[in-house]
């Protein structure tokens, strides 16, 4: 009999799996025994995941990883892993292994949060998180976070998550209400990042311009859109990396309202390129 693929010793699969992404291993891995073994290997998995990945399982209870595989770690570590009472949360990308970081409304400091003359807290699916802060008017707009976590090296991009309007589902349609959105295209919003190690960022953006967005076609309006605050580099991974970022328009000219607050991400920056390319889903 001629040999077939069962053969294969499972050394020289584990080599070729080491430059496979961990989905092409689990794809592999049904093949037959041979594969599923090699694809198995502590020695592979151990490769996938960053070199902190301790850190990150330090968050849970003892109980939930003990006794597993890396390769089940692995897994594990794919799904978010909450943190901060539950307002913030890591994760591993699973096709790279990097690790991702998402902050939550309820994790920042929101000037008037707890007016419900100005802010009201919204539950929604369209949120990892489930709640969304939603303004309905302010003078004083100032949204404040923190983040202290040894994040691995990289280069990472830090985005705002936001909304403007108030959607809803009408007859199982989703539906979005601009009844209190005002004030954004008169001044810009201010974003800005900055790290212990003295990195910094800005930029500034009109939330809302329904003339330039209907000439460019490209409406702000009813939708979520991630606004990229900057980028910051990450060079040492054995020390805890602190950042701090805001979105603010403090000019007390005039009001602003119809606008909610989802999230902070904190992605590597290429993974972001990658997946608006469409090399990574």
């Amino acid at each position: 009999m001629r040999p077939g693929l069962g053969d294969i010793p499972e050394g020289c699969l584990a080599c070729v799996f080491m430059n496979l992404t961990p989905p092409e291993i689990c794809n592999l891995a049904r093949l037959n025994r041979a594969f599923r073994g090699a694809a198995s290997s502590d020695s592979i998995w151990v490769k996938k995941l960053p070199t902190n990945y301790q850190d990150l399982l330090n968050l849970l209870p003892p109980e939930r990883y003990q006794n597993m595989s890396k390769k089940d770690i692995f897994a594990l570590l794919s799904r978010p892993v909450p943190f901060d009472d539950g307002y913030k949360e890591v994760w591993l990308d699973r096709v790279t292994g990097r690790v991702c970081m998402a902050i939550s409304a309820k994790g920042m400091a929101i000037t008037g949060i707890d007016d419900r003359r100005y802010w009201n807290r919204v539950s929604t699916e369209e949120s990892r998180f489930h709640i969304v802060a939603y303004l309905l008017q302010i003078w004083w707009f100032e949204v404040d976070g923190v983040v202290k976590f040894p994040l691995p090296a990289d280069v990472y991009t830090l985005s705002f998550r936001i909304h403007l309007g108030r959607f809803s589902k009408r007859l199982g349609r989703r539906v979005s209400s601009f009844e209190h959105t005002h004030g954004w295209d008169i001044k810009p919003v201010r974003f800005e990042l900055s790290t212990t190690d003295g990195q910094l960022a800005s930029c500034e953006c009109y939330l809302d311009d329904m003339e330039q967005d209907y000439e460019n076609r490209n409406h702000k309006r009813g939708g979520w859109i991630e606004y990229k605050v900057g980028e910051f580099i990450v060079s040492n991974s054995e020390t805890v990396t602190e950042v701090r970022f805001s979105m603010k328009q403090i000019d007390c000219t005039h009001s602003k309202g119809g606008l909610c607050v989802d999230s902070v991400f904190i992605i590597p920056t290429d993974l972001i390129d990658c997946k608006r390319r469409g090399i990574l889903k």
